[in-house]
C-alpha cells in the first residue's frame, strides 16, 4: 500500500508526526494537499508564540504530501533544501498549510507551501519553497 494510500485509508493515523502534533489532513491529491493542525499551549515558544520550526514542519508535510501521488510506486522523496520566510505570529486557533508541487523532474522537484490562520481573512504565517531529492526504492 503506497503512503497515499495510507492516508486515504488512515488519515492522521498514517503518520506518527500527524498524530503527536494533530494534524489533519483535509485534501491530498497530485500537485496539492492542505493539512489543518490546531495551536497549543505545548507548541509555543518561551515567550508564549507558536514555535516557527512548527510552521516549517507543517509546510514541509504539506508539500510532500502533494508530491507523493506524482511519484512512480519506485520513487520515493528527501528533502534537500527548504527556506521559510516567517511573515507574523500566532498564539492559538488553528492553521492550515497548502502545498503545491511547482515542478516534478526525473531527481529533483520543487515545491511551496504558506501556512496561513484558519480565519475568514487567511493570515499568511509563513511561506516555504523546498526541493526535493526524487530517490530510486528498489523492491
Amino acid at each position: 500500500m503506497s503512503y497515499n494510500e495510507k492516508i486515504e485509508k488512515e488519515g492522521r493515523s498514517a503518520n506518527p508526526f500527524f498524530c503527536l502534533m494533530g494534524i489533519d489532513v483535509v485534501s491530498a491529491e497530485p500537485g496539492r494537499a492542505i493539512l489543518k493542525m490546531r495551536v497549543r499551549p505545548d507548541m509555543h515558544n518561551g515567550v508564549g508564540w507558536l514555535q516557527g520550526g512548527i510552521l516549517a514542519a507543517i509546510a514541509d508535510e504539506a508539500m510532500a504530501l502533494a508530491l507523493y501521488p506524482m511519484l512512480f510506486d519506485t520513487e520515493g522523496i528527501a528533502t534537500i533544501s527548504e527556506s521559510t520566510s516567517f511573515i507574523k505570529g500566532t498564539k492559538d486557533g488553528f492553521i492550515v498549510a497548502e502545498g503545491r508541487v511547482i515542478k516534478k523532474g526525473r531527481r529533483v522537484a520543487f515545491a511551496e507551501s504558506e501556512v496561513c490562520v484558519d480565519n475568514e481573512e487567511k493570515t499568511m504565517l509563513s511561506r516555504t519553497s523546498a526541493a526535493f531529492a526524487v530517490t530510486t526504492n528498489k523492491k
